[in-house]
């Protein structure tokens, strides 16, 4: 792997000014967190990819992204890094799931899969948008692990504090902005 470069801090300055906060999205009483407008910055957009995956540089063998937003940013890593991208789907999304876990959410129970095109012994680099309860989080790492691969790491581009996402998910979670 070729080495990651720090991103500026006035580019992850306003990486996170472009983070646009959506209230009572998609129900009353939620702040939607929509990374869309830092999406369509392209300084914006790579800035916050090296910050995601500096503190594993040379640790990992493929990116994992979860569906949906963390497919963005999985893909925009794996190219930077010049690696592969697995994608961690919701169940039913995937013509040939190889394997999937049920979890918990605040409000019921989601299930997701994966293909089985994770080389065995693969060190993953798992990366989402967002860390709230943890459980999608937790539920990856598991799936990672059921297809052969080990997690070499997790980022997430924002952190809801106080929310308990880690007590759930592992406290070893690289979150490069926080709310």
């Amino acid at each position: 792997m070729k080495p990651v470069q720090t991103p500026e801090l006035d580019a992850l300055d306003r990486a996170e000014s472009l983070i646009a906060v959506i209230p009572d999205y998609p129900q009353p009483g939620i702040l939607f967190r929509d990374i869309m407008p830092l999406l369509a910055d392209a300084a914006a957009l790579r800035a916050t990819v090296e910050a995601l995956i500096a503190p594993f540089a040379g640790q990992y063998d493929v990116v994992a992204g979860i569906e949906a937003r963390g497919f963005l940013l999985a893909g925009a890593a794996a190219m930077v890094e010049g690696v592969g991208l697995i994608p961690i789907r919701k169940a039913g999304k995937l013509p040939r799931p190889a394997a999937s876990v049920s979890y918990a959410l605040e409000y019921g129970t989601a299930e997701i899969e994966a293909h089985d095109d994770l080389p065995h012994g693969a060190r993953v680099l798992l990366l989402d948008d967002v860390l709230a309860t943890g459980g999608t989080i937790a539920a990856a790492r598991e799936l990672v692990e059921r297809l052969g691969g080990s997690v070499a790491g997790t980022a997430i581009l924002l952190e809801l504090d106080g929310l308990g996402g880690r007590d759930i998910a592992g406290s070893d979670i690289h979150a490069v902005f926080h709310a």
